[in-house]
């Protein structure tokens, strides 16, 4: 397997702020950590995302918001605005739930339309959209099926979990996601990656992007606790 080193792992973790109980004081203590650490982006509640935006200025590090968060089950005219008020604030990224409830039911023009929604505002923009699938609810074959729906609708990235939601990523749905859409859409696995070996596996599997709430934890050769 490559060896990975701290610096590069570090350039792929979106670093997840996204507790209800997180302050603003929390949130710049994050930004200070995301810019010391070199991560690729800092993916905040939609609130947080224009004092995300403030505290990363003139830094590399990326704003990412997450949409439709955490269950997905928002009118698509809600995460359309949704969008377009992060974009304003300064979000490069979007990290939008898909409708799961739909999707389970069969409804797969409802799904396909709420994804194209958000696509719609961010492209013209240039603003990356990731869709959240919440793994833990499907099968293997459901999650090639959303891959492929999220691809059909402009997606930029597919993603496991909220990491608020049942399960996490594991090894087998990302070679899922690789097969389907890998090479065309970026693959990004979240939820329990908690420890260096699991964050490198990743991506020696061939995922693109982490997300990681204990970034530190990771980075540092430990493990953590945190379920995110």
């Amino acid at each position: 397997m490559k060896q990975f080193t701290v610096a590069e792992v570090a350039s792929v973790i979106d670093h997840a702020v996204l507790k209800p109980e997180f302050t603003a004081e929390d949130v710049q203590a994050h930004a200070r950590m995301c810019i010391a650490r070199g991560v690729k982006s800092m993916c905040v509640r939609p609130c947080d995302v224009a004092l995300a935006a403030q505290s990363l200025a003139g830094s590399s590090v990326l704003v990412s918001a997450v949409v439709g968060f955490p269950h997905g089950h928002h009118r698509p005219e809600v995460k359309a605005l949704e969008a377009e008020l992060a974009i304003r604030d300064g979000a490069h990224e979007l990290d939008m739930v898909m409708n799961i409830g739909r999707f389970l039911a069969g409804d797969e023009d409802a799904v396909r339309a709420d994804i194209a929604s958000v696509v719609a505002v961010a492209r013209p923009k240039g603003v990356l959209v990731k869709v959240i699938q919440e793994s833990g609810y499907l099968s293997l074959d459901q999650v090639a099926q959303a891959c492929r729906i999220s691809e059909e609708a402009g997606a930029d990235f597919v993603k496991t979990s909220t990491g608020f939601g049942p399960g996490c990523a594991t090894p087998e749905i990302i070679d899922v996601m690789l097969q389907t859409v890998g090479g065309r859409l970026g693959v990004k696995p979240s939820g329990g990656i908690r420890d260096w070996a699991t964050a490198v596996g990743y991506l020696a599997q061939g995922a693109t992007r982490l997300g990681v709430g204990s970034t530190e934890a990771v980075l540092d050769g430990g493990r953590a606790d945190d379920n995110y």
